[in-house]
């Protein structure tokens, strides 16, 4: 990836009167940091197993994703 599309511009965020710009990489990290943090939280209060959720994700995959089946693990 060049460092020209690293730095494209997600979204602006405006806190206390100044403009943060926000790159699709950011915004891709820190959903997938909040994502991981749910999933151990979930996990270590026993709402849910590890195995449950892979099975969760497999089923959605195959009932929304066309082609999924060629996706390599």
């Amino acid at each position: 990836m060049s460092e020209d599309q690293s730095r494209r511009v997600a979204l602006k965020v405006s806190i206390a009167g100044q403009t943060h710009d926000i790159t699709f990489d950011e915004l891709t990290l820190s959903n997938n940091l909040g994502l991981e943090a749910l999933v151990t939280l979930l996990v270590e209060k026993g709402i849910f197993k590890p195995d449950e959720l892979q099975g969760m994700m497999d089923r959605i995959r195959r009932d929304r994703y066309r082609g999924s089946e060629d996706i390599k693990e």
